[in-house]
C-alpha cells in the first residue's frame, strides 16, 4: 500500500479514563514519519516497529499513545489485502479446531445456536464453527477479506460492530480472536458484544451469552523476559492487555469472568520459519531454506510461548 503522512492523536486510558501514563517502550519509527499502511495486514512482519507505548499510572493498562487517529485506522483496515494469510490456512484451521474444544465445554453443544466472530478476516473460524453445528456469523472491515469469505459461502458482513446491521440480544457466543489489541476502542467493542449477546434467563436456567477474547499477554513471562524485543510490539497493535486488565475491562462492560488461560496456536513450518526470518534473519532464513529443502513447509507444529491467552466471560 502507498505510504501516507501519519496524523497522530493522543488518547486517555480506555479502561479507567486517566490521562497519566509513563512511557514503557519509546517509539521506534518516528511519531510523524511516513508509514506503510501495509503494516496493518495480519501477516505483516514489522516486529519491533511501533509508536510510543505507554502504561496507565492508575490501572496499569498498556497502550499506544499517541496513535493514528481512529478514522484513518478504520479506513486502513477496510483497505487491507493479505494473500499470505490464505497460504497459512491449514495452520489456522488446526488452531481454530483446537480453540473450539474449550469454548464448547463452557458454552455447551452448538445445536444450531448463533455465534458471531468479530474481526473474522477471511472467515476461517466462521467456517470451522459452522462445520461443528453453530449458526456462525462473521463481521470484518476488510473488503478483500469479506470477499474471500463470501466466496466460500460464509455468512460474513463487511463493517464493524458499530456499522454492521446485527440483531441485539441474539447471539449465544461472540468471539474475538486476535482482534481486541487492534481496536481503537476495545471497551466500546465489549459493550457492543454485551448488547448483541443473549441475556440470562434465570427462570429457565439459561445463563447469559458468552464472550471469548483471545489476545497477547503483555505481563506473560516470555513478554517480560523479551522486554523491548518482544515480537508482538508492532505498529498494528494498539492495546496490550494483561489477564488482570482484560478481566477489569470485561467486568466494567457487564461480564463475569469464567476463566482465562494461556492458549497457543498451530503454524506450518514454512510460515513459522518465514516469520522467524523477519525477526532474526540470521536464524530464520537458513531454517526456511532447510525446511523447504526437506519438503517440510506444510508440516504444522504447535507453538505456545505462554504470551497468548483466552478469556471466557458471561453476560450478567
Amino acid at each position: 500500500m502507498d505510504a501516507q503522512v501519519l496524523v497522530m492523536e493522543y488518547v486517555r486510558c480506555n479502561l479507567c479514563g486517566a490521562d497519566a501514563a509513563l512511557v514503557r517502550y519509546p517509539c521506534t519509527i518516528g511519531e510523524h514519519a511516513e508509514g506503510e499502511w501495509g503494516a496493518y495486514a495480519c501477516t505483516h512482519s514489522g516486529y519491533g516497529r511501533h509508536h510510543t507505548i505507554v502504561q496507565c499510572q492508575e490501572c496499569g493498562l498498556v497502550y499506544t499513545n499517541p496513535r493514528l487517529n481512529q478514522h484513518d485506522i478504520v479506513d486502513t483496515y477496510e483497505s487491507v489485502e493479505d494473500p499470505l494469510y490464505l497460504e497459512e490456512r491449514e495452520g489456522r484451521v488446526l488452531t481454530f479446531e483446537h480453540h473450539l474444544k474449550p469454548l464448547e465445554r463452557i458454552a455447551g453443544p452448538p445445536d444450531g445456536r448463533p455465534l458471531l466472530d468479530v474481526g473474522c478476516y477471511a472467515g476461517v473460524f466462521v467456517e470451522i464453527a459452522a462445520s461443528h453445528g453453530w449458526d456462525a456469523w462473521g463481521v470484518e472491515p476488510s473488503r478483500w477479506a469479506v470477499e474471500q469469505a463470501q466466496a466460500r459461502g460464509l455468512h460474513v458482513a463487511q463493517g464493524t460492530l458499530d456499522t454492521a446491521d446485527l440483531p441485539e440480544a441474539h447471539f449465544d457466543v461472540v468471539t474475538m480472536w486476535d482482534v481486541i489489541e487492534h481496536l481503537t476502542d476495545p471497551r466500546r467493542a465489549l459493550e457492543q458484544a454485551h448488547r448483541l449477546l443473549r441475556s440470562p434467563e434465570p427462570a429457565k436456567g439459561k445463563p447469559g451469552g458468552l464472550v471469548v477474547v483471545h489476545t497477547i499477554d503483555i505481563d506473560s513471562l516470555f513478554a517480560r523476559l523479551m522486554g523491548a524485543r518482544w515480537p508482538w510490539l508492532m505498529e498494528m497493535h494498539i492495546y496490550y492487555f494483561s489477564r488482570r486488565t482484560l478481566r477489569a475491562m470485561l467486568e466494567k462492560c457487564g461480564f463475569e469472568l469464567i476463566s482465562d488461560r494461556p492458549q497457543g496456536r498451530y503454524l506450518r513450518l514454512g510460515y513459522l520459519t518465514n516469520r522467524v526470518g523477519a525477526l532474526v534473519p540470521v536464524v530464520g532464513r537458513p531454517a526456511e531454506w532447510l525446511v523447504t529443502k526437506l519438503r517440510l513447509r506444510g508440516v504444522a507444529v504447535p507453538i505456545d510461548l505462554g504470551d497468548l491467552f483466552t478469556a471466557y466471560a458471561r453476560k450478567v
